[in-house]
């Protein structure tokens, strides 16, 4: 079984809360966050708190790389183009790329760029609130899922991978079908991101709230209408579990889109009821929820910027 000695990641944004750190405790300078320029200095001076803890990290750029064993992305998707760009000096001839992007799209850019003999699938299931540099969220409600399409039985690489995660601390599963697992966390996203960024509500409002659970839940369906018409199985039945998932998120927390929203960044709405819109179209299912999502967000965007 490969062993994986070095790891490079690129994007320091939220997500990498989950992953960096435990990366860098066990490998040292043998992990290395990809960034170069004005934003490598910023790394350089003043690293990520996590749940209250500093991390500095050793931060390497394109022009200085190497390949390594395992590249991981947790960039928006409006930054993955760039980073797969970004990513060639440390890709070799057995280097894993494991893309941990919202959407079900980022397996099939990296594949396109380096080869699907390289990527494997992957997600994170985790609430992340992150603010100037501070990050917070629950261990207890975190897991890292990753693997091939199919994972009956592991393949070599994703044992070398979990062996990894799981020295590093990151909670992680292999889905046995990571295709049915991606589409789970879609529908999530395009559930309770784009419902929280149009009603301006936090996660609490689906413990309290019959109301916002309905909105939330009739994105939900939307997905599994298309997903069914794909060929993927998801059902009626994975919607309740989601509620009590919900649950353990902290009253407080805030969606990755509606901090973005609040933030004056521009969303992965494209990523998310574009992708579904798109899909329903070409497998003549309707969307007209997720339709709304996109043009009520595109219209919260052009108010950020200052068109409205």
């Amino acid at each position: 079984m490969q062993k994986i000695q070095t790891v490079a990641q690129i994007g320091l944004g939220a997500l990498s809360a989950f992953t960096a750190p435990g990366l860098q405790h066990l490998l040292g300078d043998r992990f290395a966050v990809v960034a170069s320029g004005e934003r490598a200095q910023r790394i350089r001076r003043h690293g990520m708190e996590v749940n209250g803890v500093h991390h500095d990290f050793h931060v390497v750029s394109p022009q200085d790389a190497s390949p390594v064993d395992l590249v991981i992305l947790t960039v928006k998707y409006p930054q993955l183009k760039e980073a797969l760009s970004d990513i060639a000096p440390f890709v070799g001839e057995h280097t894993i790329l494991l893309p941990l992007l919202n959407g079900v799209e980022s397996e099939e850019a990296c594949a396109q760029v380096y080869g699907w003999e390289k990527v494997l699938y992957g997600l994170c299931q985790v609430s992340i609130v992150m603010k100037d540099g501070h990050a917070s969220y629950n261990p207890k409600a975190a897991v890292l899922r990753f693997g091939e399409r199919e994972n009956h039985q592991l393949s070599p690489r994703v044992q070398a991978v979990r062996t990894l995660l799981e020295q590093a601390g990151i909670p992680c599963e292999v889905p046995q079908d990571m295709l049915r697992a991606q589409w789970l966390k879609f529908m999530y996203n395009i559930s309770q991101n784009q419902s929280s960024a149009v009603l301006g509500i936090p996660f609490g409002a689906w413990q309290v709230s019959e109301d916002a659970n309905i909105i939330r839940e009739m994105g939900m369906r939307e997905v599994i209408a298309v997903a069914q018409a794909m060929g993927i199985a998801l059902g009626e039945e994975d919607i309740a579990p989601h509620r009590e998932y919900l649950k353990k998120v902290p009253y407080a927390n805030k969606t990755s889109m509606l901090q973005d929203i609040e933030a004056g960044r521009p969303t992965e709405v494209d990523q998310l009821a574009g992708t579904l819109v798109r899909l329903g179209e070409a497998y003549g299912v309707p969307t007209p929820l997720n339709r709304f999502y996109y043009h009520a967000i595109r219209v919260l965007e052009e108010k950020n910027a200052g068109k409205i």
